[in-house]
């Protein structure tokens, strides 16, 4: 009796053993998209731990990137989507536009649009935090190659932006901290491929955002 008892006890736990290898094999299946990216995507701009921060599990993801032009016609893009249709995607340009004129931009007329803002040096950064509004941008001054240094009456810029379509799993700071680094990452390279001149040395990171 007491065998038999003990040979139904081993039953039964390799019965939910093997029923929770095979939940966990289906979970794997199910959500592995975001863990199949490389590690790094877009030329290096984008790492996959960003992607996992920010985008929720899905079955299956694909990433890509391109460019446009060169010098002040310059133009690099980078996105991720997922079988799910929510994405992560961004780009850089290079654009003839001052600090003030991007800042107002986002702010839109009448300041009507709520922006935190940071800043390094004349390299700056902002997220707007409205309701639903899940975007960022980099301004970093930028004189093209083909533009003559005594001649630069229009201010240029590289212009970083970045956001979310869909559901991200991130919120809040760390969404709006996470997109605003996305994007200093598409600025840098896009300053190196337009060739700016006067190359610089890029802080690290931009300063990190508080709560708000």
């Amino acid at each position: 009796m007491e065998k038999s008892q003990t040979s139904r006890t081993r039953v039964i736990l390799l019965f939910f053993v093997a029923l929770g290898l095979f939940c966990g094999a289906g979970w794997l299946f199910l959500n592995k998209g975001l863990y199949l990216l490389p590690d790094k995507m877009c030329e290096g701009t984008l790492k996959r731990d960003m992607v996992k921060q920010v985008l929720p599990r899905a079955q299956s993801a694909d990433s890509g990137s391109d460019s446009q032009g060169a010098g002040d016609d310059l133009s690099f893009w980078c996105h991720v989507t997922t079988s799910d249709d929510v994405s992560l995607s961004g780009e850089a340009r290079v654009q003839s536009v001052s600090q003030q004129q991007w800042l107002d931009n986002y702010r839109g007329s009448g300041a009507r649009h709520r922006i935190i803002h940071v800043s390094v040096g004349d390299i700056e950064g902002l997220a707007q935090i409205d309701p639903g509004t899940d975007t960022a941008s980099v301004y970093v001054p930028c004189v093209p190659p083909a533009v003559p240094s005594h001649n630069a009456s229009e201010p240029y810029a590289v212009i970083g932006e970045t956001r979310v379509y869909g559901s991200a799993k991130a919120t809040g700071v760390p969404l709006r901290q996470a997109l605003t680094d996305f994007a200093y990452q598409l600025s840098q390279h896009a300053y190196k491929l337009a060739e700016c001149k006067a190359p610089r040395d890029f802080p690290a990171e931009l300063p990190r955002y508080k709560d708000q």
